[in-house]
């Protein structure tokens, strides 16, 4: 570890706490066997954590979709309470992507999350947002993140946070670093920016930049094929959905919203497969209660009655 970057507390505990939205929860990333169907680059960082100093824990609070204000009343107090010594936070990006957003008081906010955050005396890792380049169609926020990242790297200096300046990572000009939404990292996308926070924290690991051959150049009927499949597969229903005030996160919890002791072998998949295995036997266990509880039915009835 890096110096006096990352450390235990008192007790000697080392805890990680990821707040934010679909960008920490892990989306473009998918994998069935994890909660809410993806990984994403904070697992990653959980798991090299585990296996440069054992006995880390973690939790991951963040959930797609979610506005400032919704990281503030529904994930801020339970990571206090988590008492974590390493705090990552990304937040504010669905604001900005928001009809009427007013910036200044969406920084104001973000600053007393921060101020919150930094007063723990943990690690905190802040990020910049990433200048998407999807769409004439979403040009008209730029200037908004462009706002949104100078604020977040004066509040890095201001509070002494970890800066991970995504808007300067040049390897995501590269598409295949994205998701089929153009809007969320894939699988490549996340493994490099796990990298990047493992970089700016001093811990060791063998993530390496995908050595891909450059992209082949699209021709024009092919470009308009997938430009249309995009907009009628993502712009139209994210624009649909916010228009009727839904969200994909709706009806979704935090995929790891207790802290768990992360294996230094097989990481969090080990984890979650053994949390499949009890679930799948206490389904078992219940299905052959009710079947004991249950009085002998007719014939009539075992044959759909009258």
């Amino acid at each position: 570890m890096a110096g006096n970057v990352l450390h235990a507390d008192q007790n000697g505990r080392r805890r990680f706490v990821a707040l934010g939205d679909s960008f920490t929860e892990g989306v473009g990333d998918r994998n069935k066997i994890l909660p809410n169907g993806v990984r994403g680059w904070a697992d990653r960082v959980a798991e090299k954590l585990a296996k440069a100093e054992p006995g880390w824990e973690y939790a991951n609070l963040a959930v797609r979709s979610k506005r400032l204000h919704h990281i503030v009343e529904e994930q801020l107090d339970r990571a206090l309470a988590m008492e974590p010594t390493l705090i990552t936070l990304y937040a504010g990006g669905n604001d900005i992507l928001d009809f009427g957003t007013d910036m200044d008081q969406l920084m104001a906010e973000y600053e007393k999350l921060v101020d919150r955050l930094a007063s723990t005396g943990a690690t905190l890792v802040l990020f910049t947002g990433y200048d998407v380049k999807v769409s004439a169609v979403l040009e008209p926020f730029k200037k908004r993140n462009a706002i949104y990242n100078e604020r977040v790297r004066e509040l890095a200096v201001k509070y002494g946070a970890v800066l991970v300046d995504y808007w300067c990572l040049d390897a995501y000009h590269d598409r295949r670093m994205w998701a089929a939404d153009r809007l969320h990292m894939s699988k490549a996308g996340h493994k490099y920016m796990a990298a990047q926070v493992l970089d700016q924290l001093g811990v060791p690991h063998k993530f390496s930049p995908k050595d891909w051959e450059p992209p082949q150049r699209l021709k024009l009927r092919e470009w308009e094929r997938r430009q249309r499949k995009w907009m009628n597969d993502w712009v139209i229903p994210l624009f649909g959905r916010k228009l009727r005030g839904v969200t994909l996160g709706d009806s979704l919890n935090p995929r790891w919203p207790e802290p768990v002791k992360v294996p230094r072998k097989a990481g969090l998949r080990k984890l979650a497969e053994r949390a499949a295995i009890r679930a799948v036997a206490g389904a078992g266990a219940r299905k052959s209660s009710a079947a004991v509880g249950r009085r002998p039915e007719s014939k009539s009835q075992e044959n759909g009655g009258t």
